[in-house]
Formats: structure tokens, sequence, C-alpha cells
């Protein structure tokens, strides 16, 4: 055990010859009165020597038994202290301070037992979720004389006839016999300090609250994962362990590193550099190693793809969040590789980020997935606006992330393209950015559609596919978080596009069938000429139904508008002349008649088009992109 502190080698020299008669009188009471202190500090100390009764059961000291009497050993040991003062000033081998110094190594070791008892059964009453939730640690007793006193106070009041004060707040029983349990480490731990058994104190300490820190991080699943173990797992077993640790580094931050700072503080609140000291001993390399894992995850770099973006994004975000917390907890210099370690795991999840983006704009450019039959949304829009809704979701991070690689430095295409002048990000840069670089992946897609547009046969399928898709993009923009960041001009100009797209789609599909009529329906024409144009009417529009019954508009919306827009072109011009001249005909038995369909027939057909039959434009195979995938759920 280590020696006191209250030993000296070189003690000044008596003079009690040339020592004023009055100053040797004070000297002698002075000196009784330090004989008493040590015959009182003796006493106490005796009394619970644990060799002395090393063959019985320990029995406490701060237990709400004998708290009274762990208070009197407390104010025994101060008194042996202030007596050591004395004798030290003497001289160095003055009997009186060797009997004190073995009595003080007596009292240590009792202290060093009840510090660590009082530890080990104080487990559960001193849990960081208990201790981190205290609203105020100044607020809060933090000193076993509190209790010692209201005692004392509660024994004074009842012996008097002095109504009894006003009742604390009352605070729960668990919160109670925390308060107890920290109050009776601070008084322990305060008198090991002052009397010179600092590190003796801390070792206990350490050896009980690291042990629990540890086993807390394994219970919630944080392990010692490298970025060459996380290259060998299958994915859902690593997403697996993503998900517990985004879990863990919450209460790890919040509650469990919150909750040990406070406990570290009130028990060493005597000296602040030892509670420094302490709090980083016991915890950080658990801190270090729990945000190693996002770390090493950004570093694996053969595991990347753009599926995985999003996991990647979480972790980005759960520091990013924590990050006032993490600051605070760990702001000691000794702590200062926490925080290094939690900002290289930004930098290696941010390095990931644009890896992951870059993929995701490779495999755009790359696809060559088949064309949908009826001209339907492609699964590859499909497939890369859910992924874009759900970058909208993490635009704060992405704006983190991107901010230093703008995507007009890479393009040729003026700057004024990605950015709407009423996307709401006004002046700041970096929503700027997250809103460039969205903007440059759906031109990359709406290019790729351009490219596949060309593979129909049939010009005006062309435009509904290119139609059906932009309208799907904006659909998704106007509807999701993206609205905001591509703003309601992007959206306007092309929700424009997409009309233009549909009406070129009519006059390539149905131009023949309207020019059929002539520009003046009820014009007086020769039975033969109307003859000869009810039949182009009627040729033009079969072949137009016959070819676009399996084409598709998925979009109720749309599809209506359409319907509504060729039933305006088609059906009243064809009833002026079905009227004006349907007369002219008579139907012979056995001879096909001249006027076939009725206005009425015509709205029906039209009302027919552009559903999709089961499976129709939609059911193509896209191995690249599954939409199985998460990215799909909820949406």
């Amino acid at each position: 055990m280590k020696g006191s502190l209250f030993t000296g080698k070189n003690s000044p020299p008596s003079h009690r010859s040339s020592t004023p008669p009055r100053a040797a009188e004070h000297h002698t009471f002075t000196d009784t009165m330090m004989e008493e202190n040590l015959d009182v500090a003796e006493n106490m100390i005796r009394k619970w020597d644990l060799d002395a009764h090393r063959h019985e059961k320990f029995s406490p000291l701060f237990v709400d038994d004998n708290r009274a009497e762990a208070k009197r050993f407390i104010e025994a040991i101060d008194g042996l202290r202030r007596a050591m003062h004395y004798y030290v000033k003497l001289t160095s081998g003055h009997e009186n301070l060797v009997r004190a110094q073995n009595l003080m190594q007596i009292a240590i070791k009792r202290l060093e037992k009840e510090f660590y008892f009082s530890l080990s059964a104080n487990r559960k009453n001193l849990d960081s979720e208990s201790v981190s939730g205290r609203s105020s640690r100044a607020s809060a007793r933090t000193s076993v004389s509190d209790f010692y006193d209201d005692e004392a106070s509660e024994e004074e009041e009842s012996s008097t006839a002095t109504p009894p004060r006003s009742p604390p707040q009352e605070i729960s029983e668990a919160d109670r016999a925390s308060e107890i349990a920290m109050a009776d480490l601070k008084s322990i731990a305060d008198c090991m300090i002052a009397s010179g058994y600092g590190k003796e104190c801390v070792r206990i300490y350490k050896l009980i609250r690291k042990s629990i820190i540890d086993e807390t991080l394994y219970y919630l699943g944080v392990g010692n994962l490298n970025s060459s173990q996380m290259q060998k797992m299958e994915w859902n077993v690593l997403e697996a362990k993503i998900k517990s640790w985004l879990h863990a580094v919450k209460v790890a931050v919040k509650t469990l590193f919150t909750g040990e700072r406070i406990l570290c503080d009130i028990v060493f609140s005597s000296s602040e550099k030892i509670a420094e000291s302490c709090f980083a001993e016991i915890s950080r390399d658990a801190a270090v190693n729990l945000f190693s894992f996002p770390e090493n995850f950004g570093k694996s770099k053969k595991i990347l793809s753009p599926e995985k973006l999003f996991r990647a994004l979480d972790l980005y975000e759960a520091i990013c969040d924590l990050w006032p917390e993490i600051e605070a907890v760990f702001s000691h210099d000794s702590l200062s590789a926490v925080k290094s370690e939690a900002t290289a795991a930004l930098v290696k999840l941010g390095e990931a980020v644009r890896t992951m983006l870059a993929q995701f704009e490779a495999a755009i450019q790359k696809d060559s997935s088949k064309i949908p039959t009826g001209g339907g949304v492609h699964p590859l829009t499909r497939y890369v606006m859910n992924f874009l809704v759900f970058l909208g979701d993490y635009s704060g991070a992405l704006s983190d992330i991107i901010a230093d690689s703008p995507v007009g430095s890479q393009t040729p295409l003026p700057e004024s393209y990605f950015l709407s002048p009423t996307s709401g990000v006004g002046d700041d840069s970096s929503a700027a950015s997250i809103t460039a670089r969205l903007a440059w992946l759906i031109l990359v897609l709406l290019c790729k559609l351009d490219g596949k547009a060309v593979l129909y046969n049939d010009v005006a399928l062309s435009y509904l596919f290119l139609a059906n898709n932009l309208n799907y993009v904006v659909s998704k923009i106007r509807n999701s978080n993206l609205g905001l960041l591509m703003g309601p001009d992007w959206i306007w100009k092309n929700r424009s596009k997409v009309n233009q797209y549909m009406a070129n789609y009519e006059r390539m599909g149905w131009s023949k069938v309207i020019s059929s009529l002539p520009e003046d329906p009820t014009a007086e024409i020769t039975p033969e000429e109307a003859k000869e144009r009810f039949t182009r009417f009627y040729l033009g529009f079969e072949e137009a139904y016959r070819k676009q019954v399996s084409w598709v508009i998925p979009d109720p919306k749309l599809r209506d508008e359409v319907k509504v827009s060729l039933a305006k072109k088609i059906v009243p011009g064809y009833r002026a002349f079905y009227r004006m001249h349907r007369g002219n005909f008579n139907r012979d038995i056995g001879v096909e008649s001249i006027v076939r369909y009725a206005p009425e027939d015509l709205d029906n057909y039209l009302s027919d088009l552009f559903f999709a039959a089961a499976g129709t434009g939609t059911s193509v195979s896209y191995g690249s992109y599954p939409e199985s995938s998460s990215l799909y759920r909820g949406r």
C-alpha cells in the first residue's frame, strides 16, 4: 500500500530554549489536542480495522444502518490527517507521526474496501440511465454530509416542539438510492484524495466502471469488426450489425458515456484533473472502438454499391446528430482520440457515399434493359426515382458530403440548368449543391430514356413512352421532399414538357384519323365523297385503336386528360359529319353498312384505351435493379 503524503525528511529544528513561555504553553496545549485527536481516531479506526475482523463476514459502513457511524469514521480520518499535518512540521521521526501513519494505512485499507463494495453493490443504482437522467448536477445533493445533515436535523426537530420543516420535493426511491450511492462514493473519494491516496481510489473506480462500459456495449451488440471482416460478410448479416450499431450509438453517447461522465465528475468533484483522467481511462478505448465501426464500413470499398448508400448515410447522420453530445461528453484533451475517430468515420463515410453516387450514375448510363411493350413507365425510371426520393430524405447529410464536389465542374452544361430560381435553397451553397447533383442524375436518366424511346417502331409510342416516364419523374418529385429541393419552377418546366410529348403523341398517333374528315363536317358533299370519307375514317380509327389498345398510361389523371383531349379532337367532328350524311345510305340486307359507328361508339372505344392489361408494360424483368429491394418498401 502506498505511503502517506504526510512524511517529510526535512523538519524544522526545535528551539525550545528560545521559545517564549507563552508560546511553549500554546505548543503544549496544541500537542495535547493533537494527541486527543489521535486517540479518538484510533478508537474509531481500530473498531473498523479489516484485519481485526478478517474471520468475520464483511459488514459495510456505508449502509443505512451505519450511516451515522460512517460519518464519524470519515471525521476521524479528517482529524487524523490534521494531526499528521501538525506532527510533520515538528519532526519526521516523531513517534505520534509514525503512529498516525500506521492508523492512516489501516483507515485507507478500510476505505478502499468500502469504495469497492459500494461500487459493486450499487451497479443497479448507478446505472447510466439513472445518472444521465439527472437534470442538473448542481441541483442534486452530491455529498453524503447532505444526508447526514438531514437526518441530524430530523432528530433535532423530533426532540423539540418546533414544527417540522416543509417536506422537500418528492423523489422516487430509485433516484434517492442513486443519489445516496453517489454521495457515499464522493465522500470516500474526497477523503482518500485529501489523504494522498487518490491513485488507489481511481484504480478501484476504473476496475469496476470500465467493465460496466465494456459489458454494456457488448450487450448493445457493439463488436470489433475491421474492414476486411466486413468485406467477407453476407450483406444481410452486415446490415443487421449496422442497424444494431445505429441503436447502440444513441444509447452509448446519450446515456452510457453521458452517465459515466456525470458520475465521474460527481465522485471526483474535489479534483477536476482526477475526474478527467478517470473518465478518459474508463471510456476512451470503448468509445474509439464504437466509432471505428462506421469508419471501417466506409473503408470497405469492395462491398460498396448503390443499394448500400442509404446505410452509409444512416451511419453518417447518426454521428452528425450526436455531435453536440460527443463534443460535450468527450471535451477533455485526453479524449481527443474519440473525436478524431468520429471525425475519421465521417470522412470515410463521405468518401463511400460519393463513390456509391458515382456507381449509381454509371449504372444508369450502362443500363441495357428492354423497353416496356406498351410505352409505360420503365423499371429504370421507377428505380432511379425511388432512389432519389430516398436521397432527398437525407438532404442534410448529402449537402455536407457533396458540398466540396459540385457537379457543375464535371459537365459542360451551364450552372443555370441545375438550379431552380424558386428551389427554396436561397444562398445556402450546400443545399444548392445537392439540388445540382439531383438535377444532374435526373438529366442522366432522361437522356437514357431518350435513347430507349428510339427503340420503338412507332413514333407515337415513343412520345407516349417519354410522356409516361417524365410524368412519373415529375410526380415523384412533386409529392416528396425533392419538390422543395428542385423547386416549383423545375416542376412547371418539366410538366410543360410532358404536355408537349402528349401533344406529339396525339399528332403522330391520331392525325390520320382526324384528317380523314373534312375541315367543315357540315359542308355539302356528294354521297360518293361522303362514303369515301366514312371509309377512310373507319380504316384509320380501327388501325389506331387496334395498335394502341395495348398501350398504357399508368397515371389515372394523365390518362383521363389524354382521353378527354382525343375525344374533343375526334368525336365532335365525327358527330357533325355523321348527322349530316348518315341519311344518304340505306342498310341493305346482306351488304355491309357504310356507316358502322355512332358517335357514342367512338366514346366507348376511346374510354377503353390506355388501361394496362395484367402485366402489360410493367412486367419487364429488370435484374440490375430488383424492385424487391428495400428502396421500394413503403413507396
